[in-house]
Parts: structure tokens; sequence; C-alpha cells
């Protein structure tokens, strides 16, 4: 994997680059669509490509390895081949989801973590070691190293300790992966991830331990999990501050569109989150002129495309009305049509943020652009 820096603003932090895999290149700042399973739920891969115009995106290795299973996805040539999607693909490691089992039976040890699955409850242990060689097997572009995931609020102490396990399985996780090759023959990258909860001088430290690593591209965990978004903020400014300039930064589960924005002007390239799939399922849609809740009476009987300035087919082509007469009546094509709406705006957003950065013009576009998109209708 290869990353060039196209262009910085002058006024933020935020920067414009070029990242190249084997699957294809990816254009920065970037926003990848979430498909757990597999799947970005309730969406096609064509439509990923061709309306949506996602350039990457995510599996997750927990899910994956339950579901369908290694077996599968070795026989089936890896998970590109297996839902096939040709373009990038990152895993998260599982780590998260280790975090989301607490009370379910989830031990967390220096070895690793034992846990039981959410299907059927039998038992299970990730350790480093498997996690990488899962991944390998799974054949993401991009992998992620696997760490825990604090919750928030969290002390002071227990952040320590839990950043400080992180770190050592990164360690395991580098000796694994460095000396594994590729399971499908293309190159893989491992990406660290800085955790230490909101405490400046854990996020400091963690920084500098993830930065000393020397990987191809570094990570940004434990955050967007309840902390105000001003915290948020401020980690995330102090950790891109100290993580190499010239490597792509992935603030991971982030988040609103605001979110998106006021971290690409702190130095963010890549982000991913379920907020645009999972609030259209919801009928909340994201438009150029501000946040809609379609199941609302007032757009009963508007006729009116979704987003016409937005472009892409179901923007375009179907009615307000329509799509909350769908979302009404539970109709799967609800679903999806809003799905695919809001994933085409954040792939729209993060695209003109790219523009704006390259003409120099980012900052005042972007507190522009915010009052507009951010107001409720």
């Amino acid at each position: 994997m290869t990353f060039e820096i196209t262009h910085k603003d002058v006024l933020t932090k935020a920067r414009a680059g070029t990242l190249q895999t084997d699957h294809g290149t990816i254009q920065t700042p970037i926003f990848m669509p979430v498909g757990t399973a597999g799947t970005v739920k309730a969406v096609h891969q064509r439509e990923l490509k061709e309306d949506i115009k996602a350039q990457i995106i995510l599996g997750n290795t927990y899910h994956l390895y339950l579901r369908p299973g290694l077996d599968v996805l070795e026989k089936a040539g890896g998970l590109h081949k297996f839902n096939g999607w040709d373009k990038p693909l990152l895993t998260d490691s599982g780590g998260y989801q280790v975090y989301s089992l607490a009370g379910t039976g989830r031990k967390i040890t220096e070895e690793g973590v034992k846990f039981k699955s959410h299907i059927d409850g039998s038992s299970h242990f990730f350790t480093p070691e498997n996690i990488m060689d899962i991944q390998r097997k799974i054949g993401a572009d991009i992998i992620m190293a696997f760490d825990e995931c604090t919750p928030y609020p969290c002390d002071f102490s227990y952040a320590r300790q839990s950043m400080e396990l992180t770190h050592r399985w990164l360690k395991r996780c580098c000796e694994r992966f460095d000396n594994t090759l590729p399971h499908y023959g293309y190159q893989q990258t491992l990406f660290p991830i800085v955790q230490g909860s909101t405490y400046k001088d854990l996020r400091k430290q963690s920084a500098e331990t993830i930065a000393s690593m020397g990987r191809e591209g570094n990570a940004i965990g434990g955050l967007s999990v309840g902390e105000p978004a001003e915290d948020m903020y401020e980690m995330t400014e102090l950790v891109c501050d100290i993580l190499p300039v010239d490597k792509p930064r992935y603030l991971m589960g982030v988040g609103t569109p605001e979110n998106i924005l006021e971290s690409i002007a702190l130095g963010i390239d890549m982000f991913d989150c379920v907020l645009p799939t999972r609030n259209a399922r919801h009928g909340i849609l994201y438009t150029t002129e501000g946040v809609v809740n379609i199941r609302n009476e007032k757009w009963k009987a508007d006729l009116s495309p979704i987003d016409e300035s937005l472009g892409g087919y179901v923007s375009s082509f179907y009615s307000k009305a329509y799509l909350r007469h769908l979302l009404k009546a539970e109709e799967i094509l609800g679903a999806q049509i809003a799905s695919i709406h809001n994933l085409t705006f954040y792939l729209w957003l993060v695209g003109q943020a790219r523009e704006q950065i390259l003409a120099g013009s980012f900052n005042s576009w972007k507190n522009a652009i915010l009052k507009k998109i951010t107001q409720r209708l």
C-alpha cells in the first residue's frame, strides 16, 4: 500500500491524498460504507459502485468468523470473491464487538479474549495471533490490529491498563503479521489503533507508541462511544499532531456529517460508520438541504424528488411521498432506497471536501455547508 498527500489546506489540517492498494485507488478523505457481515445492508455491489461511488467498504472479523465461517470464505477465495466486491476492503479486528459483549461471559486476559457467540452461545477465543490469521484468510486489503475498546465513561486506571494491554497485543499482531504471507497473493496492510479513552496523557502515550511502530497507516479507536463531541475532537486533534504526517489516519466509527467534516479539518483521512444506513432504515435522511425525517406527516403528499441536487438514481427518481409510503408500509424497498440515498450523500460530502481542499477553499466551504446540511427540515 502507498499513500501520497496531494494537497494540504492552509487554514486547517485537512489533506487530500491518494491511497493505492492492490484492489484499486482510494481518493482521500474517504467514507467507507460498513458491510459488517459481508454486505452493506440493503445495497447491491453494483449500487455501491455505480450509484454511491464507494471506493472501499468494511467487513467485520468477529461476524465473518462466526458466519459464514473461514472454511466458506477460503473456499470462495476470500471475501472479495465471496461477495463480488473487487475494490479495496478493510476488516475491523473484532475489538469493538468484544467490547460490546461485556456482560455475556466475555473474559479478557493477557493471552486474549474468551467470549460466547451471540448466534448460538458457543465458546471462542481470540488472540492477537489468530486475529491476524483470520483477517489474512478473509482477505482484506487493510486489516486492523486487535485492541480493547474501553467504554465511556472509563476511569483512568482501567483506561491505562487497557491501553497498555492493547500495546502489548499490538506487538504480537505485528510479529505474527510480519511473519506470515498474504493468503491470496495480493498485498495486505496492518493498521495499529490508538487508544486511551478521553485522557490526554494516555492518548499522547498511545499515539507515540503507535507512531513508533512505523506501519503504513494508523487508526484512532475508542471514540464515538458516547463521549461529548468536543472531547472526541480534542482527542483527535491531539493524536493527529503526533501520528506521522505522511501516513493515512483512520478515525474509527465516526460519524455524523458534522463529525466527519470537523475531523477532516483536524487531519483525518478515513471514516466509517453505520449511521447512514441505520438511520436510513428509521427514515432519517441526510440531504444537501438538511436532515429530513421522512416519516413525518409533512412529506405525505410531497411529490418532489428526495434530493435532486444530490444526483444519483434513487435520489432523483423517487419522490419523498413515495419513500415515506414505503417506509410506513414497512416495504423492504423503502429501506433500500433510503440506504442508497444516505450513502450517496456521505460519499458526495467527502468528495466535495476533497475538491474544496484541492481548491484551497475548504474552511469557508465547511463552515457554510454545515449550517445548511445540519438544519432540520
